[in-house]
């Protein structure tokens, strides 16, 4: 086993915090996974983790070392990569996103993509739900908000604005609101978490400072589609990211509405497992996916 596949394994044992979930990662036996890290231990001299019958921890060599072999990996991986053609860049990638992210924003633009990269595969995963990079093998993934403190890498590429929207048959049987002291003769879509079930609570920034209260509502909604159709439906207010219903306020089908009292901006973050910095596959596609994305949620307010 070469030096550079140790250091290969070495990380993926890390990110992964297990030799069982590396090992299957990486398609190999999880003996050869604890040989390899053990003869990386006896190439640099040293200790790289701990480990018990539950957790695989960093030493302090071993947090040195990991920094630096992923310059060591990235540049193996440019030096394989210098003279070869488009063509010749090859593989899969899987990604994580947004299920209106990916049908409105990614899948559209991924024609332009492929023309220019004709061997890559990209596993396009459409989930309201936050998947587990690890459990679900993915390269890289989007996150709309803030991010939890999973130990993962994170690059932010922009952020995306949020709106208060109605149907014109809703503010014609309703009213229109023009102030969160209205939200008591009004009813909301709500949005109930695709985890929890929790229902959340209408929101809004103002000179600074950020609100939030209970608003009745008649029906619940636990993914973006369903959401949007129940607004269309004249069903009740939401608050939803700009980009998500741009064609619905350009054809008149939705109304923004109390511009001035609406959700503060959600960042956007690409999140990846360390390793993702090393392949010149997935440093291509994560750069393409970075500006495509960002692109794509500046949508007019």
């Amino acid at each position: 086993m070469d030096r550079i596949e140790l250091y290969r394994i070495f990380n993926t044992v890390v990110e992964t915090r297990s030799f069982t979930k590396a090992a299957d990662l990486l398609h190999l036996p999880k003996s050869r996974v604890s040989v390899a890290v053990t003869a990386l231990e006896t190439l640099v001299g040293a200790r790289l983790l701990n480990r018990t019958t539950r957790s695989v921890s960093l030493t302090h060599e071993g947090q040195i070392v990991h920094e630096r072999s992923h310059t060591l990996l990235a540049s193996s991986e440019e030096m394989e990569n210098l003279f070869r053609s488009a063509e010749q860049l090859e593989g899969r990638v899987r990604v994580d996103v947004p299920g209106r992210i990916g049908r409105l924003i990614i899948a559209p633009a991924l024609p332009d993509f492929l023309a220019k990269w004709p061997n890559v595969q990209i596993d396009l995963c459409l989930n309201d739900r936050n998947a587990d990079l690890v459990e679900d093998r993915v390269d890289v993934a989007v996150r709309v908000g803030t991010l939890a403190d999973s130990g993962l890498k994170a690059r932010r590429i922009g952020q995306v604005a949020q709106i208060n929207v109605a149907s014109p048959a809703y503010l014609a049987a309703h009213g229109t609101p023009a102030h969160p002291d209205d939200l008591v003769h009004h009813f909301q879509v709500a949005y109930a978490s695709p985890l929890t079930a929790r229902v959340a609570g209408w929101e809004w920034d103002h000179a600074g400072e950020s609100f939030q209260m209970a608003v009745d509502w008649r029906v619940s909604a636990n993914n973006a589609e369903a959401y949007i159709a129940c607004a269309l439906a004249g069903l009740g207010m939401i608050q939803i990211p700009a980009y998500d219903v741009a064609d619905h306020l350009a054809s008149g089908a939705l109304v923004r509405i109390m511009p001035d009292h609406e959700p503060a901006p959600m960042p956007v973050n690409l999140v990846f497992l360390g390793r993702s910095q090393s392949s010149r596959r997935l440093s291509v596609f994560s750069e393409w996916l970075a500006e495509t994305v960002a692109k794509g949620i500046r949508a007019e307010t």
